[in-house]
């Protein structure tokens, strides 16, 4: 689904000699109908990579294909962004109309959408993601989570292959964090949809197949949650933490109490912690 090679991002600094590289060398793939969660600490690069996936960015060096686009090509921007779309931290930012289903209508009806298939396309957005008895209210008047989960219809009624998500729990409460990542699921485990979530919140990332942590615009590892999280002592030396579990685990295992270092579930923790008694 989405494939980088070699991808390096610079922003250009007020002394022009000066060149920033945000990204690296990055090299990346993405299969279609995987959930990979993307972290790393606040301007390690995360956020930046999300952009050049849809062609919100293009790259310095290197390649980013979608589908098999280049995203460098300017004839295939408007398929490209078909194909993935974009969900962002703050909804109040993505939400352009008055009413929940007018918003959602929004972005097929600037590809051109027939009506017919706008009214089956934001139905079953809404449909989707459990928003379909607040259609016509007034979006400012939802709450975070509702309004996030809006925000993510109007990117379903687009029809994309794929959803990049931009730490968009980084504004919600616990429950409105619930609500969006059990969306998040419902998309690939229902609809086979490709899911890239980049967060800095552990316990999501925990849910994705896939996890890549990112550190000074490189990929420093990208495995599945449970080898990724089992590496306590790497991801604290990047400024990054754990499940709470998981770290639970670890300090027993410190103290001398011989418990698995992957758990990643409150049930997993309780399962071992009951084999011991």
């Amino acid at each position: 689904m989405i494939k980088t090679e070699h991808l390096r991002y610079a922003y250009q600094t007020d002394t022009e000699e000066t060149i920033k590289f945000v990204l690296d060398d990055v090299n990346l793939t993405v299969n279609k109908g995987e959930f990979v969660a993307v972290l790393g600490h606040n301007g390690c690069g995360k956020s930046t990579l999300a952009k050049h996936f849809n062609g919100l960015l293009l790259p310095s060096g290197g390649m980013v294909y979608i589908n098999g686009m280049n995203t460098k090509q300017e004839d295939l921007y408007q398929e490209i962004r078909k194909n993935v779309g974009m969900v962002f931290q703050n909804p109040d930012n993505q939400i352009v109309a008055t009413v929940v289903e007018e918003d959602v209508a929004f972005a097929p009806e600037n590809l051109g959408v027939p009506s017919d298939e706008i009214r089956h396309r934001v139905d079953e957005a809404l449909k989707t993601v459990g928003m379909y008895e607040l259609r016509l209210h007034a979006p400012h008047l939802l709450s975070g989570g509702q309004k996030q989960r809006v925000a993510i219809a109007g990117a379903i009624a687009m029809e994309p292959e794929c959803i990049v998500f931009d730490e968009p729990t980084a504004m919600l409460d616990p429950k409105g964090r619930s609500e969006v990542i059990e969306t998040m699921l419902k998309l690939k485990n229902e609809k086979n949809m490709t899911v890239v979530l980049i967060t800095h919140y552990m316990e999501e990332a925990a849910r994705a197949d896939r996890v890549v942590v990112m550190d000074r615009g490189k990929i420093l590892r990208d495995d599945t949650p449970k080898n990724i999280f089992s590496e306590v002592k790497f991801l604290k030396g990047l400024g990054l933490d754990v499940p709470q579990v998981t770290e639970l685990c670890y300090l027993l295992a410190k103290a001398g109490i011989p418990v698995p270092q992957d758990v990643l579930t409150v049930e997993e923790c309780a399962d071992a912690l009951m084999q011991l008694l």
